[in-house]
């Protein structure tokens, strides 16, 4: 009897969330977190479950302007080494958004290992844009490279991080930041106080910051005040801005 071949695992876009547009300009990737290390493949409800809140925030904010968001099914629950798989899909799903959408500006927004996929992939050509909430880090070591981050010269990027995080490290992500910075201005971070990793203490304020950020990055809006002033400030000011608690409630300026 013939052997089967063993089918090859690829990398997906879900569904656009909610309408798609007539017209899209504008594409957000949503990156799930996943784990340091697993050749399991992951559970589409547990994928998007850490994105959906997210997701639904940005399609509202974003469908009349064509804003069009999906999440990234991965191959692998693991980011595996220096097999960077995570963040190898993240790239495969924004060559196919070129494939399907053509010359549209990319957000890259991820969140715990997705987040550090976010920002590893950010370098390709169609991302203008990079979202990181609670990026899972890898522990410094002086026997290996450190983490990269050339490859976000000419993006925008926000990394968001609970001063009570048990599963990341927020140090890491402030100097991950702070290397960053030397090379691109337009860099921030912001310290969420005594939030821990899933940020559902300030949940709200993190939905807003994130709005804001990304709709000023892919069209153009105008920022809030706290955003212009994390961008502009010199570090460390702008990379450990607190989060303001009531942040997007009260009126732009």
């Amino acid at each position: 009897m013939a052997q089967q071949a063993t089918p090859v695992r690829r990398a997906r876009l879900g569904r656009a969330l909610g309408p798609e547009p007539t017209a899209v300009s504008g594409v957000v990737l949503l990156l799930p977190g996943g784990e340091e290390t697993s050749a399991r493949r992951p559970s589409p409800m547990m994928a998007t479950a850490s994105v959906r809140a997210l997701g639904r925030r940005l399609t509202r904010a974003g469908h009349a302007e064509g804003l069009v968001t999906h999440v990234v099914h991965y191959r692998f629950r693991g980011w595996n080494g220096s097999e960077a798989h995570l963040a190898r899909d993240a790239s495969w799903a924004t060559d196919e958004v070129v494939r399907r959408y053509g010359d549209v500006p990319v957000c890259l927004a991820g969140v715990d290992m997705g987040a550090r996929a976010a920002l590893r992939a950010g370098g390709h050509t169609a991302v203008n844009s990079v979202l990181a909430l609670a990026p899972w880090l890898p522990e410094e070591d002086v026997a290996a490279p450190p983490e990269p981050v050339k490859q976000l010269a000419g993006r925008r990027v926000l990394i968001v991080h609970g001063t009570n995080d048990e599963r990341t490290d927020p140090e890491l992500s402030f100097r991950l930041a702070a290397r960053a910075k030397k090379a691109n201005r337009d860099i921030c971070r912001f310290e969420v106080h005594s939030d821990g990793h899933a940020l559902h203490q300030h949940r709200s304020e993190v939905l807003a910051l994130s709005e804001d950020f990304v709709m000023g990055s892919l069209f153009g809006r105008s920022l809030s005040r706290p955003l212009e002033d994390a961008l502009a400030a010199p570090p460390p000011l702008g990379l450990r801005m607190p989060l303001a608690s009531g942040f997007g409630k009260a009126l732009r300026r």
